[in-house]
Parts: C-alpha cells; sequence; structure tokens
C-alpha cells in the first residue's frame, strides 16, 4: 500500500500557486507526474501524493521540477485571485473517485486529440515536403534544359559559320584555277603564233601538234594536282576488351569469394528496390542514399526542415547503416524542438560509429553535443552535462563546448538561470 505524502508547503499569488512536495531520493525517470485543472497527483513508489485543487488551474502552462528530493510544482491559476486553501474541503471518496475519473478520461481525450492533431501535421509536412522537392526538381530540370537548348544553339551557330568559310574557300579555289588554266591557254596561243611565223608550213602543223599533245599532258597534270584524294574506303576494327578482375596477386586469390560477395551484393540491391513500392516511382539518382544525404544537407541550408527529414528518411529505409544520416536527422530535429527524437537519432549514430577511432571522432562529437542539447531542454540537466563531459574528452581544446559545459554545472549548482 502506497504511503500517503501530507507533509508539504505551498505559496501564493493572485495568478500562480508554488507548491513543495519532499519526496527521497524522487528522480525524473521514476516519478510519474499527474495534472488536471482540478486534479494533482505525484506517483513515486512508494510514495503517493495527491490533491483536489481549489480552483481550476491552466495545465497545460504549469510546471514541474524534480531533483534534490524534492518536486517543486508552478502552477498557473485561471482566474486572477487568492485561493482560501490548496485543496477543496469537504470532498468525500465518491467525489474523489469522480474527479479522479474525470480527470482521466480529460487527458485522454485530450491526448487522443493531440495524436490526431500530430498525425494531421505530419500528413501537410510530408505533402509540403514533397511538393518542395518536386519544385526543385522541376527548377533543375528547366535548368539543365535551357543549358541544353543554349548549347545546341552555339553548335548550331559554330556549324554555320564553318560551312560558310568552308564554301568561301571553295570558291576562292575554283576562281585560282579558272584563271591559270586562262593564262595557259593565253601562253599556248602565242606559242602557236610564233611558231607559224618562225617554220615552215609543214614543219608547223607538225609542230602545232606536238605542242597540241604537250598542252593537253600540262592539262591533264595540272588537274590531277588540284583534284580531290577520293575518301577512304570502309572498314571495321575489331576491339578485344580485357575482363574485369580484382586485383589481387594469384597466391592470394580469392575469386570465388569475391564473386559470391557480388552475387550477394547484386541480390541485396534487387531486394532492397523490389521490397519498397514508393522506389518503383523515382529515379536511379533518388534511389541512392549518397544523393539522398546530399539533398537534405542543401535542404537543411536553407533551413527547409522537414524537407530535409523526409530525405533522410529515404534514405534510412534504403541504408540503415550510415551514421550521419541520424546524425543529421538529429539536427533537424533539433531546429523543430523533436528533442526525444533528437535523442534517439543521436543515440543510433553513437551506435554506429563504433569502434570509436580517429576518422569518426568529429561526428561522435557532434552526436554527444547534439544529445546533449536536447537533454538540456528538456530540463535533464546531469544527463546533458555527461554528454558534454563525453564530447570534451574527445576535443578537450573546444572552448564553446567547455563554455556550455560550465554553464550546465552552473544551472545543476543553482548558481545560473537556464536559458
Amino acid at each position: 500500500m502506497p504511503l500517503q505524502v501530507s507533509e508539504y508547503s505551498w505559496q501564493q499569488t493572485e495568478t500562480a500557486v508554488f507548491l513543495s512536495v519532499p519526496l527521497r531520493g524522487v528522480c525524473v525517470r521514476d516519478a510519474d507526474v499527474f495534472c488536471t485543472e482540478n486534479y494533482l497527483k505525484v506517483n513515486f513508489a512508494p510514495f503517493l501524493f495527491e490533491v483536489f485543487l481549489y480552483a481550476p488551474i491552466d495545465d497545460e502552462s504549469s510546471k514541474a521540477k524534480i531533483g534534490n528530493d524534492t518536486i517543486v510544482f508552478t502552477l498557473h491559476k485561471k482566474e486572477a485571485v487568492m485561493w482560501e486553501a490548496l485543496s477543496v474541503s469537504g470532498v468525500d471518496k465518491e467525489m474523489m473517485q469522480r474527479i479522479r475519473e474525470k480527470s482521466i478520461l480529460k487527458a485522454q481525450e485530450r491526448a487522443k486529440e493531440a495524436t490526431e492533431a500530430k498525425a494531421a501535421a505530419r500528413r501537410e509536412d510530408q505533402k509540403y515536403a514533397l511538393n518542395v522537392m518536386m519544385k526543385i526538381e522541376d527548377e533543375e530540370r528547366e535548368k539543365i534544359e535551357r543549358i541544353k537548348e543554349n548549347e545546341r544553339i552555339k553548335a548550331t551557330k559554330e556549324l554555320e559559320a564553318w560551312k560558310k568559310h568552308r564554301s568561301k574557300a571553295e570558291e576562292q579555289k575554283i576562281i585560282q584555277r579558272e584563271d591559270k588554266l586562262h593564262q595557259q591557254e593565253k601562253q599556248i596561243e602565242e606559242g602557236k603564233k610564233l611558231k607559224h611565223k618562225s617554220f615552215p608550213r609543214n614543219s608547223t602543223s607538225r609542230n602545232l601538234a606536238t605542242k597540241g599533245r604537250n598542252s593537253e599532258n600540262i592539262f591533264s597534270e595540272k588537274l590531277k594536282e588540284d583534284s580531290i584524294p577520293a575518301p577512304r574506303s570502309v572498314g571495321s576494327i575489331q576491339v578485344n576488351f580485357t575482363p574485369r578482375v580484382f586485383p589481387t596477386a594469384l597466391r592470394e586469390s580469392r575469386v570465388a569469394e569475391e564473386e559470391e560477395w557480388l552475387h550477394k551484393q547484386a541480390e541485396a540491391q534487387r531486394a532492397m528496390n523490389t521490397d519498397i513500392p514508393e522506389l518503383s516511382d523515382l529515379k536511379e539518382e533518388e534511389k541512392n542514399p549518397e544523393w539522398l544525404k546530399d539533398k537534405g544537407n542543401k535542404l537543411f541550408a536553407t533551413e527547409n526542415y522537414l524537407a530535409a527529414i523526409n530525405a533522410y528518411n529515404l534514405a534510412i529505409r534504403l541504408n540503415t547503416k550510415i551514421p550521419l544520416l541520424y546524425l543529421n536527422r538529429a539536427a533537424c530535429h533539433l531546429k523543430l524542438k523533436n528533442l526525444h527524437k533528437a535523442i534517439e537519432d543521436s543515440s543510433k549514430a553513437l551506435e554506429l560509429l563504433t569502434p570509436p577511432v580517429a576518422d569518426n571522432a568529429k561526428a561522435r562529437m557532434k552526436a554527444y553535443v547534439r544529445r546533449g542539447t536536447a537533454f538540456c531542454q528538456l530540463e535533464l540537466y546531469v544527463e546533458g552535462l555527461q554528454d558534454y563531459e563525453a564530447a570534451l574528452k574527445i576535443d578537450p581544446s573546444n572552448k564553446i563546448v567547455q563554455n556550455d559545459a560550465e554553464k550546465i554545472r552552473n544551472i545543476i549548482q543553482g548558481t545560473e538561470v537556464k536559458s
């Protein structure tokens, strides 16, 4: 049977009530706190404390701080009046039971409404993230099409300019060839006239015939020199490629094991693509976890945290062994104040970042700092300080982490106000 706690102290103002309940050995992990408008209960085995409040309070804005063997409640009144007592008087067992049942039902309805609202918000966020990603893809596709069109126009202009230059060169060659032929004809005519004057008739006719044959030889040789050679005949070239093998020495060869490994990798890839129905509509690059990680990093840089989370989610579905995916998603959850999810992702990243070596030291430090930040925002300062001290063991010279750890120590000791 639980021990009823009757010793407590309380103070009030017109707007708030400050209640201090001493519980020896109380801690956040084991204490069960239940609060509604008219009912407050704390269950910490073997202790039980409950009070039926004098007037309604705003349970959503009220707070409880657990530590140092005490629970301190800050209860905000719905009406700014001074209470005559902390609990209502003249309450019998039946009325107490009715108040408890009513409080539990109301809490369940509120939790159900919160769950439905969260699910609706998640659907809207996924829809918005999908629209944003589609818009980004369309913009990139249009950009690529514009680049291709500009390159095509540029190549077309260069081809036209080359054709014009080629036609002008051909025309110039033809004109030069005709001029040479015309000059040779004039020289032949002049030679005929000189021969006709200086030699007798018979010798003249014989020389003219010889000269005519010589001129024909000159023309044919000239045409042969100026003619363009015929194109080469069509042929085929046989190319033999070297078969792909692993670069392993023959004495150390494990060809059978390597082939089996390749076969298993291919089977795993095909199974991965077929086990996820949503992947059938994605492009090849969108099925690459590294491409999705880079996409999520770009969306995080533009402060589009929901879209970045969706990109990391799909990448994790494709490959659950990449610690940076969980680490980056934890950063997004921190920005969105999803503190429990940030703690889960940071812890998962630390599980994958084993064994602790120099190559993953930076990632492990980020995981400890992000998980410690989430703990501190949940007011779990002892757990947060442990993570910050673990980060300092990795990099003891980091001034920022040193300063944050010192602030957490001051908050735990009560010498500094939490921010």
